[in-house]
């Protein structure tokens, strides 16, 4: 720990090799959650209906068990073939088994994680504050592979993500008597204001056009941004994920990639500018004050 402690780069590199392996179980995460959400839901629709659900085959489907499978021809995936990066180079991108090609994604996910973790471990030096940057990290990095797939913010992520940022705030600074990542206050305006303001434009934006600009998963994830940034850092999130967002969007309809009535979803804007606004957010801020002749 002392060695960690004293050697920036060396933190770095060890956390890198940590979000390695987090990235890979976050592939799991996002593959896997939907799946076993969309399962309760059948469940619960069954119990309300009085509906009798066929009987499920094999092993129960959970985060954890059964082992990872190939999706193509479903054999197992030994543990020499999931070794995070390495053991995608080493097959080619194709499964060991039937040599069906392997999602790109898989590796994509890795490696964002890992230089992820590393950039929060460079920027934060070694302790609490980077423990805790990193769990937000792992948190946005799932829910944008989710949203991305499916066009879903799942309460199972968004809303222990809020509650996480509210508790370590609290703790953080009563036991620091800092306010590192965000004061107790600041947090609960920004979670009880981040969910407000988005839940106002929806409305509004209902109101006006008759449909609806965005799921409820954005508020919360939006009110877990401000629980863990603060009310202070919401203004510059949103500016960041509305103009990247916008962005994006004209490019892939300008490109006949995206149908102008096809949803873009929203999540994974927010979840990278407030990964931004987390590093270096204060940053931004000030120099746009100076710029602009305010400070």
């Amino acid at each position: 720990m002392s060695l960690l402690a004293a050697s920036p780069a060396l933190f770095a590199v060890v956390t890198a090799l940590f979000g390695l392996l987090i990235g890979s179980f976050l592939n799991v995460v996002i593959h896997r959650l939907p799946l076993v959400l969309e399962r309760q839901w059948r469940a619960q629709c069954a119990d309300v209906t009085g509906q009798t659900l066929p009987a499920a085959r094999g092993e129960p489907l959970g985060l954890v068990r059964p082992r990872s499978r190939c999706p193509a021809c479903q054999a197992p995936i030994r543990a020499i073939h999931n070794i995070p990066v390495l053991s995608y180079l080493a097959l080619r991108g194709r499964c060991a088994s039937c040599r069906a090609p392997i999602s790109l994604r898989y590796p994509l996910v890795e490696l964002a994680t890992a230089a992820a973790f590393a950039a929060v471990a460079w920027h934060f030096g070694f302790g609490l504050q980077a423990a805790l940057a990193i769990v937000f990290t792992a948190y946005l990095i799932a829910l944008t592979g989710i949203d991305v797939d499916r066009q879903l913010l799942p309460d199972a992520l968004t809303l222990p993500l809020l509650w996480i940022g509210l508790l370590a705030s609290l703790w953080h600074a009563a036991a620091f008597e800092a306010a590192p990542p965000v004061a107790m206050r600041d947090a609960l305006i920004g979670a009880a204001s981040g969910y407000l303001f988005l839940w106002a434009v929806f409305q509004l934006f209902r109101l006006i056009t008759a449909k609806e600009g965005m799921g409820y998963g954005d508020f919360k994830l939006f009110a877990a941004i401000g629980a863990w940034l603060g009310w202070q850092m919401l203004p510059l999130v949103l500016i960041l994920a509305a103009v990247v967002g916008a962005a994006v969007g004209i490019a892939l309809i300008a490109a006949r990639r995206h149908g102008r009535g096809v949803p873009i979803p929203f999540g994974p804007y927010l979840a990278g500018a407030a990964w931004i606004a987390m590093l270096w957010g204060p940053g931004i801020v000030e120099r746009y004050l100076a710029v602009a002749g305010l400070r």
